[in-house]
């Protein structure tokens, strides 16, 4: 493991991965405790705001496949977190809390679990920082940590929810 590509990354990069940290750390916190408190809203703040920085310096990162000069399909991500941010701080305003925590959930398992996920692909610079280059064994990351997600996700979904 080496920082290394971390530090020689765009500045960018840099500070995507900056707010990625909180949004990992704490999203767990925040969206799976039993209680709604006080700590609740406001690690809540913290990790919307993490979540926010996240998606906007992702939107200055340039695509490698450049499907609209500076933006490729990545990017839709980050317009998808903003607007998810948007959609869940509403549903909590009208009192709608079970919309408030799905939309939160999904932006968890999608956001952090599936676009981080991504960032393991060889060329990735987190592939990079694990195994000190590019490496193959950065899919034997992503299938593990899509188990580990999906069977997250089996004990944390809503009551009712069918899966297909």
């Amino acid at each position: 493991m080496s920082l290394t590509p971390i530090l020689d990354a765009p500045l960018m990069i840099q500070l995507h991965i900056v707010a990625a940290t909180p949004a990992v750390l704490i999203g767990p916190l925040v969206l799976f405790r039993r209680s709604r408190d006080r700590v609740h809203k406001y690690l809540g703040y913290v990790w919307v705001i993490a979540m926010a920085c996240l998606a906007i310096f992702g939107l200055f990162i340039p695509s490698v496949t450049g499907v609209f000069s500076h933006f490729g399909p990545l990017h839709g991500f980050s317009i998808l977190t903003l607007w998810s941010l948007w959609r869940g701080i509403t549903f909590a305003r009208q009192g709608n809390y079970a919309g408030h925590a799905a939309t939160f959930q999904g932006l968890w398992y999608g956001g952090i679990g599936g676009a981080g996920l991504a960032n393991f692909l060889p060329g990735r610079t987190m592939n990079q920082v694990v195994f000190n280059g590019p490496s193959d064994a950065g899919y034997i990351v992503i299938g593990v940590g899509a188990l580990a997600l999906f069977a997250l996700w089996l004990r944390t979904k809503p009551k009712g929810m069918q899966v297909a």
